[in-house]
């Protein structure tokens, strides 16, 4: 069976991926020139490496696992020590950690949390653990019931203090969805929690050796391709063709740089787009259905990437690095953490800016005007007196609608990835799997997907033959 995918992000190139283990045959479609969707990377000039995001692995993050198995690419996860790790804000340049000790979890959590003393206090750590309970012995479904909750309002219900969220998950909610506390559903870090807290090694972190397109993207790509499936970069989704009974007829792939526009025929059709575009290509006698205009409340969250070259190394520290600051989520001195970024005389951080709905339309400048500013505060011995450290060049790489915002009540609205249209489905972190809006959501939405159209009735046996690949 032929399946057209729109879409070579990770959710797409998973479901291709998966697909072809299926027997199946995908044929990927993608609108950019290059891999990986909200994972994509570029070079510049000089041939360094500039990313959408910071883009960190979690042991959690199962199915991910699975796939870097299966593509024996394992090697190219370089995992770090098990801690996180973030600055005091009341002692500049100087950092607070959670060392992971090798006991199984929880208790590796627990000693995590009880050894740290710099930020929180042990009334403190006491309501905390006494309100997670319910989500540690009822699971998920607890977890998927506080929906209706802010983490901010999650916590004043537990009488936790506020100092609480200020010290620490006004740090993880940035983190987690570029928003903070008062806004992000308590699902979102009431799983990340639970993974963290019932697997040994969930909060374990790892960097990429390199480039997500070439060291990640790329493996799968000549994997659909040794079996038999298609990947085509240049080529747009134009319009969803309907059939006199409203199921799909084709995708129009539109004509850029030099091609010839074409219509794509197949037994099946995948959005692996993003929320908001596909939105915007939904053929109008699907708006009034349910499934599509529950899609109207889920809205990407703006995110801007920085990565800035200096003279000098900053740090020596191999770890993600929670900022605390009230501008920045996330950063690390990629030239410590990955493999192919490595410089032992320069630092090149990349630091997530967020929440970025105010400064999304900013000019470049003054976004990075502004993070050095927060630098002096990060890295004060390399930024006063008279030899201070120097920008060498930057880059800034705005993302006006990433993954979707998860505010309460988004649960209700994520669809699953078999759509009422008998021959069309849906991948992406927005659809319904556990992991929300991550890098693992979207690996195991492509699964989900692939796995949704290999039990459709037209992957049965009997069912009609594979379309075939026609231009306009």
């Amino acid at each position: 069976m032929r399946v057209a995918i729109a879409g070579a992000g990770l959710a797409g190139l998973s479901c291709a991926k998966y697909l072809c283990d299926a027997g199946h045959v995908p044929i990927v479609l993608e609108a950019r020139d290059v891999l990986g969707g909200k994972v994509a990377a570029w070079q510049d000039e000089d041939g360094d490496w500039y990313e959408t995001g910071l883009h960190i692995f979690f042991g959690a993050y199962r199915n991910m696992r699975q796939l870097f198995a299966e593509l024996n690419i394992e090697d190219r996860l370089q995992w770090k020590s098990h801690s996180m790790i973030f600055n005091q804000k009341e002692v500049p340049g100087t950092y607070s950690r959670f060392d992971f000790p090798d006991l199984p979890a929880p208790l590796n959590g627990l000693a995590a949390i009880l050894g740290n003393n710099d930020m929180l206090t042990w009334p403190e750590k006491i309501a905390f653990g006494i309100g997670l309970v319910p989500a540690i012995l009822r699971g998920q479904s607890y977890v998927e019931e506080c929906d209706q909750y802010s983490w901010s309002e999650w916590l004043a219900l537990h009488n936790i203090p506020e100092r609480v969220n200020d010290e620490v998950f006004l740090a993880m909610s940035k983190a987690l969805n570029f928003i903070n506390p008062d806004e992000i559903s308590s699902t979102v870090v009431l799983t990340a929690l639970n993974r963290f807290l019932q697997e040994t090694d969930g909060s374990q972190m790892a960097f990429l050796d390199g480039n997500p397109p070439e060291r990640l993207c790329q493996p799968i790509v000549d994997y659909v391709r040794a079996h038999g499936g298609e990947v085509h970069l240049d080529s747009p989704l134009r319009e969803i063709q309907l059939a006199e009974d409203g199921s799909v007829s084709g995708f129009r792939i539109g004509g850029i740089k030099g091609k010839e526009p074409q219509e794509i025929q197949a037994d099946a059709y995948v959005s692996a787009m993003p929320v908001d575009p596909l939105k915007l290509l939904l053929p109008e006698p699907w708006k009034a259905l349910p499934y599509f205009s529950k899609l109207d409340g889920l809205v990407g969250v703006p995110v801007i990437n920085i990565h800035l070259w200096f003279d000098r190394k900053l740090t020596e520290i191999d770890h993600l690095l929670f900022s605390r600051s009230d501008l920045l989520s996330v950063y690390a001195d990629m030239s410590n953490t990955c493999r192919e970024y490595e410089d032992p005389n320069k630092s090149m951080l990349e630091l997530v800016f967020a929440p970025a709905k105010d400064w999304i339309g900013r000019s470049d400048a003054e976004i990075v005007a502004a993070t050095l500013e927060e630098l002096k505060r990060l890295f004060p011995q390399h930024f006063s007196g008279d030899d201070q450290a120097q920008l060498l060049k930057s880059k800034v790489v705005k993302t006006p609608q990433s993954v979707y915002k998860t505010v309460p009540g988004c649960q209700q609205l994520r669809p699953d990835q078999a759509s009422p249209i008998p021959n069309f489905f849906l991948a992406g972190c927005f659809t319904m799997q556990r992991y929300l809006a991550s890098m693992e959501g979207a690996v195991l939405s492509g699964k989900q997907c692939a796995e949704a159209i290999a039990q459709s009735p037209m992957a049965q046996p009997g069912a009609a033959s594979p379309a075939s690949l026609a231009a306009v």
